[in-house]
């Protein structure tokens, strides 16, 4: 009599499921998968609908229904959560508008303007003798802005540069008799005070400001201390590379800085704990890691940014799963050096500054009674007696081994969206599993981060397709730098804009990062987490401890499907003589499914020997 029985592979990203159609004999005469989305945590009770939502695909190209399936063999999930722990939080607070940085997308006019601030409609009784800068709120429109500063300019006033609160800031400077630089887009420009000194810089097109992206520069036009000099570096960082700015200056402000100290990490390992600051980077706190051997826990020094991140982690995973705050454990991090974007404090456009910052990506160990309370769930819900079938990397392997050519020994290597994991099997039964933290979401989360991206859509799109840029609107250029032609002219949208290339079609990103500077963000990202995250798995599963001596690795898991990855492993692993290359579960799967599959031939080894 037949039975079917499936396994479920409960990922951060996704739910894939292996459906297998048993005779009397145990022997599989069919298996077919289904996928849906993680809904919930990994490894949390609502992981429910995902899972029956994949049972459900699956069920549908055997032709049976969800009660029809026997048995259903769940993986132990372990949950990863990433954040980032600055590694210098500096806020400068700003009282009463002291100092702003700007930089819109179209500035009008160009050169330096020094002066005072003055409303649009005060100008007919400035004073002579003074250079003003001229603050035009939303009320007056671009043509009666010109008209209003030809007619101060005709009376003599020394205009010498423009504040603008509309998108009107070419079209002003194209109408005023003098050469000045205009800034616009200044959304809270009622917020700037009158009779403030003032200065403003536009850079011809293709450079970039200098006197106001030199802390110095900015020093000599305002005169100020050593001491006021170092507070405004923050406004010079935020504005290097900006082909416009305005920094603007009162003389009763004050500036006040308030660091949060980044603080340390300590690792609880089996014998020892050792401490490292976060502010010495990522290579020293994962070799802290190391250092431990066999680590029992993460902590982080109180009151510190790493120390609040840390326990906010396990403070989450607690509400979550029921389990006391004291009895989570984080079971294993990976630190990466990255920048981050820091919004500048008081700022009047949404000004921000870029950052050095580590990331870091948290696996929380918790009890396996969470998994066993989601297979109630399941069970309780579809009818389906379920239970837990096996660790993710040993499944993997299993699951690896239906790959048309592999055999044991085998090395596995499964980059998830959370986690990454490995294992080696060799033919005398020898076996050695990790599960690390640290995959393709981490990615994502650094590709947004180093760009300053306002969406972690817009990241994944990036970590995902390859690039182009519409040079005419008949022609793109790709990051290869091949070039396509086309019959008929491009969105007007697409013009001198860099988009993603998804199933054929053009999707313009909103960045104004050039298409050289977005693929390097995205390939050094995936170098220093994906790339060093599966060397780092590698070596804990070799029988040696080292990469030499292993001879091939079978590359599984979503984030295997990446178009540039698995180059980027084989060039990579190379150098120790070992060959990659991507999995094919069951011949027709990809480097999908296998821990589906391997839980499911597990369970079907088990029950006939």
């Amino acid at each position: 009599m037949k039975r079917y029985a499936a396994g479920i592979d409960v990922g951060n990203a996704t739910t894939e499921a292996a459906l297998g159609c048993v005779d009397e004999n145990g022997l599989l005469q069919a298996v077919v998968s289904g996928i849906s989305g993680t809904t919930g945590l990994k490894g949390t009770k609502e992981n429910k609908r995902g899972i029956l939502h994949a049972l459900s695909d699956a069920c549908s190209k055997l032709g049976i229904c969800l009660k029809d399936i026997n048995a259903l063999y769940l993986n132990e999930a372990t949950p990863v959560i990433g954040d980032f722990a600055m590694e210098t939080i500096t806020e400068t607070i700003i009282t009463e508008s002291t100092m702003i940085g700007h930089n819109p997308d179209t500035p009008g006019g160009l050169g330096l303007g020094v002066g005072i601030s003055i409303r649009l409609e005060e100008l007919p009784g400035a004073d002579r003798t003074k250079n003003y800068i001229v603050l035009v709120d939303d009320g007056f429109s671009f043509d009666e802005a010109a008209l209003q500063m030809n007619q101060a300019l005709e009376q003599g006033c020394k205009i010498v540069g423009a504040i603008v609160q509309k998108d009107d800031g070419v079209l002003i400077a194209n109408r005023v008799k003098n050469m000045i630089p205009v800034i616009d887009e200044v959304r809270l420009i009622e917020n700037i005070p009158l009779g403030a000194l003032c200065a403003v810089e536009v850079a011809a097109k293709g450079a970039s400001v200098e006197r106001l992206s030199n802390p110095y520069g900015i020093a000599g036009i305002f005169s100020l201390s050593p001491e006021e000099t170092e507070h405004v570096i923050f406004v010079a960082k935020a504005l290097i590379g900006s082909r416009s700015a305005v920094v603007l200056k009162t003389p009763k402000g004050q500036v006040e800085e308030r660091i949060i100290p980044a603080g340390e990490i300590i690792f609880c390992g089996e014998h020892y704990e050792k401490s490292v600051a976060v502010d010495a980077g990522a290579e020293a706190v994962m070799e802290a890691q190391e250092k431990v051997g066999v680590l029992l826990d993460v902590k982080g020094s109180a009151g510190t940014n790493v120390g609040g991140m840390l326990s906010s982690i396990k403070a989450t995973m607690a509400q979550i799963t029921g389990q006391q705050q004291d009895t989570i454990r984080i079971q294993d991090i990976l630190a990466v050096d990255t920048m981050a974007s820091q919004s500048v404090a008081g700022a009047m456009a949404g000004e921000y500054t870029m950052e050095h910052s580590v990331a870091i990506a948290a696996m929380v160990k918790t009890h396996k009674l969470n998994m066993e309370q989601l297979a109630s769930e399941v069970t309780e819900a579809a009818g389906i007696p379920a239970s837990i079938g096996g660790v993710e990397g040993d499944m993997a392997a299993r699951g690896a081994l239906t790959t048309p050519g592999t055999d044991t020994p085998i090395c596995i290597v499964d980059i998830g969206a959370g986690s990454t994991d490995a294992c080696y099997f060799d033919k005398d039964g020898y076996k050695r599993t990790v599960h690390l933290a640290g995959a393709g979401d981490m990615v994502s989360a650094m590709i947004c981060s180093e760009l300053g991206l306002d969406s972690i859509e817009e990241a994944e799109n990036i970590k995902k397709y390859r690039l182009a840029k519409a040079e005419s609107l008949f022609y793109i250029r790709y990051e290869d730098g091949s070039v396509e032609f086309f019959q008929k002219p491009l969105e007007s949208r697409l013009f001198a804009r860099v988009a993603i290339v998804r199933d054929g079609e053009l999707i313009p990103l909103e960045t104004r990062h050039s298409m050289e500077r977005i693929r390097q963000v995205r390939r050094e990202v995936k170098q220093k987490v994906l790339v060093e995250n599966a060397l780092r798995a590698l070596k804990k599963v070799s029988p040696t401890g080292r990469l030499y001596g292993l001879s091939h690795v079978v590359l599984l898991g979503g984030s295997s499907l990446d178009f540039e990855l698995a180059n980027m492993l084989t060039e990579a692993l190379s150098h120790y003589g070992i060959t990659a290359g991507k999995g094919d579960v069951r011949g027709c799967e990809g480097p999908r499914n296998a821990v589906a599959t391997g839980l499911l031939l597990s369970a079907l080894e088990e029950e006939h020997g």
